[in-house]
């Protein structure tokens, strides 16, 4: 996809994606850390792994859709 420049500063567009899934990941860290404490969900860690690159995928297609 590129980059952008930033005041000379060439910064990858994977590095904003992956930013703004990030911020994504910690507001829906808000509503699902009560169902880890109940213990609905097993693996907690694994879970928003899939949940971050479920994201990452959504904000990509994002800017493909957006950009293109």
């Amino acid at each position: 996809m590129g980059e952008l420049n930033i005041y000379g500063v060439y910064v990858p567009v994977l590095v904003v994606q992956a930013l703004l899934a990030y911020i994504g990941l910690r507001l829906l860290m808000r509503v699902t850390d009560p169902w880890v404490d109940k213990g609905w969900i097993f693996l907690p860690s694994i879970f928003y792994l899939c949940l971050y690159i479920t994201l990452l995928g959504i904000v990509h297609w994002g800017f493909i859709v957006r950009f293109s």
